[in-house]
């Protein structure tokens, strides 16, 4: 058997849903503490970019080792196009910010993961059973409801609207690319090193956006983005891991609306901030659809596992039917 088989048997033979559950361990975590540096220290959203993108070496270590790294052009092209609309997505919501409320930007990029599953079903022909398509529709109804918050209805549109449809498209399409690279062959370590590699080739356009490297800031304050940022990147292993091994159409649903789930838990337990309505409806969602879509795959898998047996046993048997003497 070719690299390539040999890479597509093994995932085959490894559920997603391990590397899914510590994405949303991870991402969760960090999404409690991620605000803190720019809360305690006034530390720019661009400098959090920066060094995010250097966290990113850690896990990219760690998955390079033991590992080949594809050097075919296919692994490259798809490993800059994850790496780019991931890290260039981020660039343009710190853009958007400055420009628009959160309110209204982050309920359009949680749409993102509806992109990746039309994208999966169309492109790469992933198909998914009514009740996987009744989890997908509430994860997703989940994830913009996190993103809900109360504002100022009166404000006018604005630039930050098409930066916000943007940045979806970039999330949505990136997410595409790591199942469509898992398909072709290629490894998880190599996506990622891609990845890490688009994230600092990025940190140049982050220091422009800044006019500079600041000063000024204590000790604490990248080292504090540093110790959550490195849950960030760690997650973003995982999720490669877990698109190479799962749907499309299931992974990213489920890990975009359990991830908030437990950044809510974490957040009532450290702040004592209770969840709003939205949130509440949101939690309620996520879970349901997360374990609707869970169980539907596992179901499934089993099914296909016991037709493999079955089909053996007939292949077994002699032309005529009848069973070899033992």
């Amino acid at each position: 058997m070719s690299s390539i088989g040999n890479v597509a048997g093994a995932r085959r033979g490894t559920s997603w849903i391990p590397y899914a559950a510590l994405l949303v361990l991870f991402w969760g975590v960090w999404g409690a503490f991620s605000s803190q540096p720019t809360e305690r220290y006034g530390y720019p959203d661009e400098m959090v970019y920066i060094v995010w993108a250097f966290t990113m070496l850690i896990p990219a270590y760690f998955s390079m080792r033991g590992r080949t790294f594809d050097r075919r052009g296919v692994a490259m092209k798809y490993g800059l196009l994850v790496g780019l609309t991931g890290a260039g997505g981020q660039l343009l919501l710190f853009k958007a910010l400055t420009m628009g409320p959160a309110y209204i930007i982050f309920p359009i990029i949680a749409l993102s993961p509806a992109i990746t599953v039309v994208m999966a079903m169309l492109i790469l022909r992933e198909r998914i059973n009514k009740l996987t398509a009744l989890g997908v529709a509430m994860a997703l109804v989940a994830i913009v409801a996190f993103s809900i918050s109360s504002g100022d209805s009166d404000l006018t549109a604005g630039p930050y609207l098409l930066l916000a449809v943007l940045i979806c498209v970039a999330w949505g399409v990136q997410a595409y690319f790591m199942r469509k690279a898992a398909t072709v062959g290629v490894n998880d370590a190599t996506t990622f090193a891609w990845m890490t590699i688009s994230g600092l080739a990025l940190v140049p356009v982050a220091l422009i956006m800044m006019g500079g490297l600041p000063g000024g800031f204590p000790w604490q304050a990248p080292a504090l983005t540093a110790a959550t940022q490195v849950l960030n990147a760690a997650g973003a292993l995982f999720l490669v891991m877990a698109f190479s091994r799962g749907k499309a159409s299931i992974v990213a649903p489920v890990t975009n609306a359990l991830a908030p789930v437990l950044t809510i838990i974490l957040s009532l337990i450290i702040y004592r901030t209770l969840p709003s309505m939205f949130q509440t409806i949101g939690i309620v969602l996520a879970l349901a659809g997360s374990t609707v879509m869970v169980y539907a795959d596992e179901k499934r898998g089993e099914e296909l596992a016991a037709g493999a047996v079955t089909d053996g046993d007939k292949a077994a048997q002699p032309a005529d039917g009848r069973s070899e003497a033992r």
